[in-house]
């Protein structure tokens, strides 16, 4: 077994506590709204099929920055915004924690689409909605010529995440549990 230094088990649990610091510390309605904008910009003009996919969305759920760092124990944060009808209607945040391998930091950017409005009001009259046990969401992955295929979009609730370098592979977003914030 693996013993950890008491420095790198502060410093870990360090950079958990700062990673999840919840609503008290939040980013502005007006800074999340900006990033989201940016976030689906790039979308639209990086992925073929990203426009005919929002267009058939009852509402989209951007984050475009979720940090992710530990070492041995791992945490990852980020904020966002639910579009409907391309407006804004609430603020999230999203929250998961891990334990295993892990030592670094990444970030991405992460869209939640809901193609069913059960699936939506659903998910609106949670109070704290967890991936992989309140529903479970399709990782979209880019086909041939990095554009989607529309064609198969057959579940309720997909997500795309992807960083600067495009849609990232092999991903599972089971245990992030996403919480509204910005309760004015």
């Amino acid at each position: 077994m693996k013993r950890f230094s008491p420095a790198a088990i502060v410093f870990t649990l360090l950079a958990v506590v700062l990673t999840f610091t919840g609503t008290a510390n939040a980013a502005s309605k007006e800074k999340i709204d900006r990033r989201v904008n940016e976030a689906l910009t790039e979308f639209r003009s990086e992925i073929g099929g990203a426009d005919a996919v929002l267009a058939k969305a009852k509402g989209v759920l951007v984050f475009p920055l979720i940090r992710k760092a530990g070492i041995g124990i791992g945490g990852e944060y980020g904020e966002g915004a639910l579009r409907i009808g391309g407006e804004t209607v609430s603020y999230y945040s999203t929250a998961a924690a891990s334990v295993g391998f892990q030592l670094g930091a990444q970030s991405r950017r992460q869209i939640i689409v809901f193609l069913d409005q059960g699936a939506l009001d659903k998910f609106r009259l949670s109070d704290g909605w967890e991936i992989g046990v309140d529903a479970s969401v399709a990782v979209i992955t880019v086909g041939a010529g990095g554009a989607i295929d529309t064609t198969q979009l057959n579940q309720p609730i997909v997500a795309f995440v992807f960083d600067n370098k495009g849609l990232m592979y092999n991903l599972s977003l089971e245990g992030s549990k996403i919480s509204e914030i910005h309760d004015d």
